[in-house]
C-alpha cells in the first residue's frame, strides 16, 4: 500500500492530468519523477500542442528530469502517473532506469476514455511477418559494422 508520500505525489500527477486537459485539447494524464522525496521531474499529455505523438506525460516528465539531472540513467528515482503506462511509455521508463512505477489508472480505464493502447499491445506480441506493419529489412550488414565499430569505440557511453 503506498504510503502517505506516494499518495501526495500521485495527487500531484492527477492534478497535472486535470489541470492540462481541462479544455479538451490534450489528453487526461499527468506525471511527475522523484529522487529522494525531491521532484525532479513532471509533464503531461502534450501531443496535440507539440504535434508529437511521443509527447505523452510520462515521455514528457523523463525528458525534464534528464534535463534537470543532466544525465540519461534515472536510478533511483519514482515515477508516478495517472494511468498505466502505454508500452512506448513503459519502454522509456526501462531505458531510463527508474527503479519504481506509482499509478493511479489502468489501462484499461484508459480504453474506456478513448486511449486504448491494445492494438500496440497485440502488435509488439506478434512476429514480424504477422504485424500488420508494412516493413522491410535492408542493409544488415552495413548496419553491423555501424555496431561493431560501436562495440570497439573505447570512449563509448554505456547506456
Amino acid at each position: 500500500m503506498p504510503g502517505t508520500r506516494d499518495e501526495s505525489w500521485l495527487e500531484h500527477a492527477l492534478s497535472l492530468a486535470e489541470e492540462h486537459s481541462r479544455d479538451g485539447r490534450q489528453g487526461p494524464f499527468g506525471a511527475v519523477i522523484t529522487r529522494e522525496d525531491t521532484l525532479v521531474g513532471e509533464g503531461w499529455n502534450q501531443v496535440v500542442s507539440s504535434r508529437d505523438p511521443s509527447a505523452h506525460a510520462e515521455i514528457v516528465a523523463l525528458r525534464d528530469a534528464c534535463r534537470n539531472l543532466d544525465t540519461h540513467v534515472l536510478t533511483g528515482c519514482t515515477l508516478y502517473s495517472s494511468c498505466e503506462p502505454c508500452p512506448m511509455c513503459l519502454a522509456a521508463i526501462y531505458w531510463s532506469r527508474i527503479d519504481r512505477l506509482v499509478f493511479a489508472c489502468r489501462s484499461e480505464d484508459a480504453a474506456r476514455a478513448g486511449f486504448d493502447d491494445g492494438k500496440i499491445l497485440a502488435e509488439i506480441r506478434k512476429d514480424w511477418p504477422e504485424r500488420e506493419l508494412n516493413w522491410t529489412q535492408s542493409r544488415r550488414e552495413t548496419g553491423l559494422r555501424v555496431f561493431e565499430a560501436w562495440l570497439q569505440n573505447p570512449d563509448r557511453i554505456e547506456y
